[in-house]
């Protein structure tokens, strides 16, 4: 973990550099070898291992064939002996990584070892303290409006199992079968929850309790027996598929969202308003965790709060300055950017012609952005990026935008989702910024890089650091306003710092509900009062926050530590600064804790000045 009171003091991040590392003694895309090479193939032996406890994502990477293609008929073992065989498999990659000698390491290798170390470390001590939950989720919730199977699993046999032959729709049977007992798994783990002073706030539970209902309907308006009809049909493969997904459903899957229900309902029935996980079994505890897990920092909930006070502070002038020139002058900040909530122009119609004109336009933007890389990145990813809308059949509790990645094989882009339950939300002065956030050049150069660096293992390029993943997007923001993109649109740069200032105010919320023991309603009030945002909008990512305890507090952090970091480079390497240099050394050993992060950009400062 790097320095922190460095960290909120100074731009300059030297003092976080890891002893020994050099980030260029291999690089990525080089052949390992020595201790490299037993450090690549133990991690490539890891990441076998877990492909077959975890099925949904062998089919996520297009890995589900071949040796792997009984994965394909499976989903993941939510029960207690799935539990234990997590824990124990984390322990034993722990153990054997530990016969790895890390100082004769350097360069990527280096990297992957100290991001490994990091993972394992901290899934073994949260599987200590922690029973309740699922440890690796990031939430003390087993289910929620975000968690559990139910949110999971009818999106992912629809959207990610593919049916192109007959035994991809053998196996789709076989997993809605699996399905009602992954359901069971979860309300039994619920109940252990419950048993443990472990419940969810009630206004959670009311939000899970519509989308289990919405969830729970007759076979013959489903879509998890509608997805494999449409599909079996459209490649033309013959058989009784809707037919036998229809008895499976009835017979297998309703009776178990009848029992989750009735579980969830339990939980309801004890369940308090009380909105920070502060409320449950070691909840201070839980949360300083999950700061520190979504962070990669050992920022104090205290330090937080005050980083995103100060730094809200600080946007909302700058936001000030730029409304005036637009012509919004009265009012506060959140009052100004109300009114332009006001403007029917701004929106496009909450109906199906609209909302895929909208997803159109994004397109058209997306292509756009793609146009301008070069100038600013040395290195592109093969992989795709598509941009769709949420699934109307989960969309009251998803978030408003996310990015999914591409299949590891190529047979799949990487799509960028946005939430279109209500166009209201999205006026098109923040459609842009969030593009680019979650798409191009945010989430997707970030992502599909790193899976396509030859250099970072498997089991390394699909870990996700929250701190320097959503830092890194939150940059790409930033970046976009500097390629120009939001000029195009009057109010664009309007939408870009609003939603700077708003990932300020989640680091303000996030530790007020967490740590200070805000209420869920002086959440809200405070991010609609800083953001002018609508109550609805505000809510649902309040709730959120809820949910996921800390990771909201990631996109600030990041973003700070990736600003001071590039700013350090510049003025220590002058003219010999290349921004293009900087993004390839920054993206290109994958993603990492902040501190390895720090480390890397200090040897790429080093290796320029010399050379």
């Amino acid at each position: 973990m790097f320095n922190r009171r460095q960290f909120l003091a100074t731009s300059s991040a030297a003092a976080l550099m890891a002893p020994g590392l050099s980030a260029f003694a291999r690089a990525a895309d080089a052949p390992a070898t020595g201790a490299g090479a037993s450090l690549t193939a133990l991690l490539d032996t890891f990441f076998e291992e877990d492909l077959q406890r975890r099925p949904e994502a062998a089919t996520q990477m297009g890995l589900d064939k071949g040796a792997n293609a009984g994965l394909r008929a499976r989903l993941g073992d939510r029960s207690p002996a799935g539990t234990a065989a997590e824990r124990e498999a984390t322990a034993s990659h722990m153990r054997r990584l530990a016969g790895i000698d890390r100082r004769a390491l350097s360069g990527i290798d280096a990297v992957n070892y100290d991001c490994v170390a990091y993972v394992l470390s901290n899934r073994l001590e949260t599987f200590k303290r922690f029973d309740y939950g699922r440890a690796g989720e990031r939430s003390p919730y087993t289910i929620s409006q975000l968690t559990g199977c139910y949110q999971s699993v009818p999106t992912f046999l629809d959207t990610k199992h593919p049916i192109e032959t007959k035994d991809d729709a053998e196996a789709y049977l076989s997993r809605l079968e699996a399905f009602a007992t992954a359901l069971d798994q979860d309300s039994d783990q619920l109940t252990h929850d419950r048993g443990e002073g472990v419940v969810a706030p009630d206004f959670l539970l009311d939000t899970t309790l519509t989308q289990l209902r919405n969830l729970r309907v007759d076979a013959d308006k489903t879509n998890l027996v509608a997805s494999i009809v449409r599909r079996t049909k459209a490649k033309g493969l013959e058989g009784d598929y809707g037919a036998r997904a229809a008895g499976i459903y009835t017979s297998k899957v309703l009776p178990a969202l009848d029992r989750q229900i009735a579980a969830v309902q339990a939980a309801r029935a004890v369940a308090t308003h009380d909105a920070g996980v502060w409320h449950v079994k070691e909840g201070d505890a839980w949360y300083v965790d999950g700061l520190r897990g979504s962070t990669t920092t050992n920022l104090s909930p205290e330090e937080v709060h005050k980083l995103g006070l100060d730094q809200g502070k600080e946007i909302t002038a700058r936001l000030d300055a730029v409304l005036k020139t637009q012509g919004y002058a009265k009012g506060t900040v959140g009052e100004r950017i109300k009114a332009l909530y006001q403007d029917k122009n701004s929106f496009y119609p909450n109906d199906d012609v609209g909302k895929a004109q909208l997803i159109a336009d994004l397109g058209v933007r997306l292509a756009d952005v793609v146009n301008h890389l070069p100038k600013y990145f040395s290195t592109l990813p093969k992989a795709k990026a598509e941009v769709k809308p949420v699934p109307a059949l989960i969309d009251a509790g998803a978030p408003l935008a996310y990015y999914q990645s591409p299949a590891l094989d190529g047979s799949r882009p990487a799509t960028i989702y946005f939430n279109l339950h209500d166009t209201a939300e999205w006026p098109k002065w923040a459609l842009g910024t969030t593009l680019y956030h979650e798409g191009i050049p945010g989430h997707h150069l970030q992502v599909a890089l790193a899976q396509e660096t030859a250099g970072i293992p498997r089991y390394r390029s699909n870990m996700f650091f929250s701190g320097y993943g959503e830092g890194w997007a939150l940059y790409a923001e930033q970046l976009a306003d500097e390629m120009g993109m939001y000029e195009k649109e009057p109010l664009g740069q309007v939408g870009y710092l609003k939603f700077l200032l708003f990932r300020a105010g989640r680091c303000v919320i996030d530790t007020g509900m967490h740590h200070k023991r805000w209420t869920r309603e002086k959440a809200v009030q405070y991010m609609v009062d800083l953001t002018g945002d609508t109550q609805t909008a505000m809510t649902r990512e309040v709730d959120r926050y809820c949910a996921w305890p800390g990771q909201a507090c990631s996109y600030k952090i990041g973003h700070t530590m990736w600003t001071r970091l590039r700013a350090q480079a510049q003025k220590e390497l002058g003219p010999k600064f290349d921004i293009r240099e900087f993004h390839h050394a920054g993206l290109a050993s994958g993603s990492m804790p902040l501190d390895v992060l720090s480390s890397v950009i200090q040897d790429y400062i080093k290796a320029r000045q010399v050379g």
